[in-house]
């Protein structure tokens, strides 16, 4: 096994064992903005593999996504059987979400991947790798 290997394999143990560590770390992400600019990613070897580069160009944004479902507003103009749901899927995946909402804050950068960089009960975090 290479160098990488050895960093992703540690990196999933400490996602699995949820280590003192890691909780921190999420205590930390969640007093950020909800789209921050990251100096190096959390995960180097699932950014690589996810496109990044260490060089001039490359970006990792850490975005915050909450989970659940969209939560609807209330019916207007009656109570109909179609509009009757609190809550309703918001047709793509969080990690889309979170790729739009990057590409929303930095306009000038273009979205190359994303990967999943942690979660707690409320917050799931991705890290998004962007190119000038």
């Amino acid at each position: 096994m290479n160098g990488y290997k050895h960093v992703l394999k540690s990196f999933q143990k400490s996602l699995r064992a949820r280590s003192d560590s890691l909780k921190q770390r999420l205590h930390d992400w969640r007093g950020e903005s909800t789209v921050a600019r990251v100096e190096e990613p959390s995960n180097i070897a699932r950014a690589r593999s996810a496109g990044f580069k260490a060089k001039q160009g490359f970006v990792v944004a850490r975005v915050r996504v909450k989970k659940g479902k969209l939560v609807r507003r209330a019916p207007r103009q009656g109570r109909k059987p179609g509009r009757n749901r609190k809550t309703q899927s918001s047709g793509m995946g969080l990690k889309r979400v979170a790729e739009i909402k990057a590409g929303l804050k930095f306009p000038n950068l273009s979205v190359v991947n994303s990967y999943l960089a942690g979660e707690d009960g409320q917050f799931k975090f991705f890290e998004v790798v962007l190119k000038k």
